[in-house]
């Protein structure tokens, strides 16, 4: 019998690395295809292009769907799962997500104070050095989801991963703020999906997903206290089981 496909779609400034532990707990009933979006970027996208938009990183998880899959995204990669929901819901089995960047659930009025906090949290312009990189962004972008010093105690390969994608990760970024897929649009999302987040993220994460959590008809919730955004990577064993079980449970 044919397992099922799982699809894990990993955060941004990561790779597929950060879910080698989930996909060895479901390699014995599932297809774990573990993508690296970095990857393609190399030849679909060119600074000169102009500026890169998410919705690149969106068509090349959707050509990696070949028969109905589940999918798992953090962060980064959880706003790819709900935008591949959106785009071939036919192909979507069910969704598990971590504090997916869905920013366009926010209402300008009703969400006013955790817009103003996600515009105060991510710096707007990209000043380089010499070398291309804005060091301060980097540092702003990682202490602003992390927790202040984060981007100096990230380990010397996290820290040349996000500069090595830099301005990728700063087009992406401004790409994601300024998407406004609406409540409405995700509430179209008929898979039974897991939405979870940490009680020590950024308010404005927070609040995007309760605001999922209320507006996709067939979701649940799941809050892990005491874990911050990056959960999926700092408390792995934590994260992992609920998805497992709501997977199975499909």
């Amino acid at each position: 019998m044919t397992k099922p496909a799982v699809l894990l779609i990993h955060s941004g400034g990561f790779s597929s690395r950060q879910w080698r532990k989930l996909a060895d707990l479901l390699a014995p009933d599932f297809r774990v295809v573990a993508p690296d979006l970095f990857a393609p970027r190399e030849t679909s996208w060119k600074e000169d292009d102009g500026p890169f938009h998410f919705s690149l990183d969106v068509d090349f998880v959707e050509s990696l769907l070949d028969e109905p899959t589940h999918l798992v995204g953090h962060s980064y990669g959880g706003l790819m799962a709900l935008q591949l929901a959106l785009r071939r819901p036919e192909l979507v089995r069910s969704i598990a997500v971590y504090d997916p960047v869905a920013f366009g659930v926010l209402d300008e009025v009703e969400d006013a104070d955790a817009r103003a906090g996600l515009s105060a949290g991510l710096k707007q312009t990209w000043e380089p050095d010499a070398s291309g990189v804005d060091e301060s962004w980097l540092r702003a972008y990682v202490d602003w989801w992390s927790g202040p010093g984060a981007w100096e105690q990230a380990g010397d390969q996290t820290r040349a991963g996000f500069r090595a994608m830099r301005i990728q990760m700063f087009y992406g970024v401004m790409s994601l703020a300024a998407d406004r897929t609406s409540r409405a649009s995700y509430a179209t999302i008929e898979a039974p999906t897991l939405i979870m987040g940490g009680a020590l993220s950024p308010m404005p994460e927070r609040r995007v997903v309760q605001r999922l959590a209320e507006a996709l008809p067939n979701a649940r919730m799941h809050c892990f206290e005491g874990l911050g955004h990056m959960g999926p990577i700092s408390h792995p064993a934590l994260v992992n089981e609920p998805i497992v079980q709501h997977l199975r449970q499909q």
